[in-house]
């Protein structure tokens, strides 16, 4: 009763204002620390700055690094760990899966109409592996599997852990350590600072051949005007799925639709193939003044539809021209394909049955790209190999005759394919100890229109990752290895590559 009391008075008395000494605790005061002084030197006209020389930790060691950590790094890696090498994987976002996850794009492999013959690898096992942990959704029109962006995320990090990967997420590749041709690693920059990461074999997946270009290697780039376009994919809530589903039904597309402002090469048999494509009701919608008439290029596919539904990947807005190298560029057609994209969105609400109470979900955390550099290789892709069914000593895997860029459009019915060659992942010239792989590989502008997409990327991207770990068993450079031994470490991991 007394303690009670007591609680009583000096409630009273805090409610009176009277002062009392009271003993606080004192707070636990956080480490304080500093940072050295800046070592960057202004000149004073603005020209130019000047960094002094310093030293730069080693933070890290491997035998095998992968730079990227999409279809074609995860690839990489994976198949790296798995030919017994120690394998580091360095990825600039928070999370792996590439275009997947990052740009919102659900489809390893939407080209598989009957009669496809299909890659087979780690690709293919990423798909399996989504299903069985309840991360994908059929696709509209054929049996291909579309990804939960988001939870290919879990998916990927679940590849990186069962492989023993060792992983570095938001780091940024900046330079790479060279001794004469031989690149040795790379400095990173991220939130520990600026480190040095030292490898005895580099694999760059980045899809832009950053590494490559820092090494000094050749590459060509299409120019601008004529560069393939970039995309903002977004993805809505609140739709009707039944509803729109039956307009579908009612108002079928086929790939004869595609294209209202190019024209599009194809061999005639894609043209009566059924496809998830918009393109009418934006034309409507620019006719009666809803949207501006300047936004002609909106128009695309849509895929997954969610049960809770949710449109989750809206593949509509193409800019161009944008050179994602350029980072003025990159900027401005992240604004605009956020302000297009509202266009898009009252279109849909207004003249899409499902769409009327459609509201805006997400953005994919970047664009789209589909076009940068590319490497010159020890082999270049061409034209003829990709349509023509090629056939090579070195093959690192094959790939379906599915074309799909700079407005063509050709889809593997017939059961063609060809082989991609292990040579047009070697950059020409004077730099050793790197392989590329991705949509950087070496080619022209027809074969980059097949080496872009992602299933092609989890195949060079298994090639180079297997050569990686043989070149340093067999102490060989990655121009000397025995190809024999490359293809039977390649057939190991069930990869078919004839």
């Amino acid at each position: 009763m007394a303690d009670y009391e007591k609680k009583i008075n000096r409630m009273l008395d805090r409610w009176a204002f009277k002062k009392k000494k009271v003993k606080r605790r004192q707070t636990t005061q956080d480490e304080i620390k500093n940072r050295q002084q800046s070592s960057v030197e202004y000149n004073g006209n603005g020209t130019f700055i000047t960094e002094a020389e310093k030293k730069t930790p080693v933070s890290k060691r491997c035998e095998v690094l992968v730079v990227g950590g999409g279809p074609a790094g995860l690839s990489a890696a994976i198949s790296s760990a798995r030919a017994g090498a120690q394998t580091l994987i360095v990825e600039r976002y928070g999370c792996f899966g590439g275009v997947i996850t990052t740009v919102g794009m659900e489809t390893l492999a939407w080209y598989r109409y009957e009669g496809t013959v299909d890659s087979e690898g780690v690709g293919v096992e990423m798909e399996r592996l989504a299903e069985k942990m309840g991360g994908t959704i059929k696709w509209p029109y054929n049996d291909s599997q579309c990804l939960d962006a988001d939870y290919f995320k879990i998916v990927a990090d679940q590849l990186i852990k069962d492989n023993k990967v060792t992983p570095l997420l938001h780091t940024l590749v900046v330079e790479v350590i060279k001794d004469g041709p031989f690149v040795r690693g790379v400095i990173v920059e991220n939130k520990s600072g600026r480190q040095a990461i030292l490898a005895d074999r580099v694999v760059d997946c980045t899809g832009d051949a950053d590494v490559a270009y820092l090494s000094g290697a050749k590459f060509r780039q299409t120019a601008k005007k004529e560069m393939m376009g970039v995309t903002t994919v977004f993805s809505c809530s609140g739709i009707d799925k039944e509803k729109f589903i039956r307009y579908t039904k009612e108002n079928p597309r086929t790939y004869e639709d595609w294209g209202e402002s190019w024209n599009q090469q194809t061999s005639l048999k894609e043209k009566k193939l059924n496809s998830p494509y918009l393109q009418e009701e934006f034309a409507r919608a620019r006719k009666e003044g809803l949207i501006p008439q300047s936004a002609t290029n909106i128009c695309g596919s849509w895929s997954a539809l969610s049960d809770a539904g949710e449109a989750t990947n809206l593949n509509l807005i193409h800019l161009s021209p944008f050179d994602a190298t350029d980072v003025d560029d990159l900027t401005r057609a992240e604004m605009e394909g956020r302000r297009q994209t509202l266009y898009a969105l009252k279109a849909l609400q207004h003249f899409v049955p499902g769409f009327e109470k459609a509201k805006l979900r997400n953005f994919g955390m970047t664009l789209g790209v589909r076009d940068t550099r590319k490497i010159i290789g020890q082999y270049d892709l061409k034209e003829a190999d990709v349509m023509g069914q090629y056939r090579c000593h070195d093959s690192v895997g094959i790939f379906p005759e599915f074309i799909d860029g700079y407005s063509i459009l050709i889809l593997p019915t017939t059961g063609r394919y060809f082989q991609v060659p292990y040579g047009c992942l070697i950059p020409k010239g004077n730099v050793e100890n790197l392989v590329v792989a991705g949509r950087c590989v070496a080619g022209d502008r027809v074969s980059h229109a097949a080496m872009r997409n992602m299933m092609a990327c989890t195949v060079t991207g298994q090639g180079a990752g297997v050569a990686a770990a043989v070149s340093i068993k067999q102490n060989k450079s990655f121009r000397d290895i025995d190809i024999a031994g490359l293809h039977e470490e390649l057939r190991k991991q069930k990869v078919r590559i004839d």
